[in-house]
């Protein structure tokens, strides 16, 4: 009997391959574990990821797409003729000013936040992995390339840097101490980089 033309089945495995991730980690990540995840050959993982290295290149992009998407789609960057339209509110209170980039960030952060926390732990846990996998190291730094490209619609390009260090710190530390998001701290903070960029 022929087998079914699956077109979907690398993302399958990509999916598999985080549920693996967030239940046992990366050393639990194998291409075995990945196949019984995603009811999948074994050699359906060997196929489309000759390597666990690449299997995870792909996981983390799947990520920072995601992450890309969000911030793509957050009025943070509707800006003059975006979102708020060429008409709208602005000044430092309105949506285009220093404050409203501010209100949007620490906005878009929360919403991060009250989402499941072990999405975002599964992410930072990935983008870390680049310390110990030199083959993950232009992936994360595609992270930042990609925020910073986008935030620089909204200011200049080393503002645009420092806001994604803070909130990549402000990530950090909440995932690390399992303390709750202050969005009133971290607007204050924002607010200084955006208004010290300005």
């Amino acid at each position: 009997m022929a087998r079914r033309y699956d077109p979907g089945r690398r993302e399958r495995i990509v999916d598999a391959a985080l549920r693996v991730i967030a239940a046992d980690g990366i050393a639990g990540l194998s291409h075995r574990t990945v196949a019984a995840e995603a009811d999948v050959p074994l050699g359906s993982t060997t196929y489309h990821f000759g390597s666990l290295d690449e299997l995870l290149v792909a996981a983390l992009r799947r990520y920072n797409d995601n992450f890309v998407r969000e911030l793509r789609g957050s009025q943070a960057l509707a800006g003059p003729g975006g979102a708020s339209g060429p008409s709208g509110p602005s000044g430092p209170a309105g949506p285009d000013g220093p404050a409203g980039l501010a209100e949007e960030l620490t906005r878009l952060l929360g919403r991060w936040f009250a989402g499941e926390r072990g999405a975002i732990e599964l992410e930072y846990e990935l983008y870390l992995a680049a310390l110990r996998r030199p083959v993950l190291r232009p992936v994360a730094a595609e992270w930042t390339e990609e925020a910073v490209e986008l935030l620089s619609r909204r200011t200049d390009r080393e503002t645009a840097r420092a806001l994604v260090a803070l909130m990549d710190g402000v990530c950090l530390q909440v995932l690390l101490t399992g303390g709750a998001f202050d969005a009133p701290r971290t607007r204050e903070m924002l607010g200084r980089i955006v208004d010290g960029g300005g």
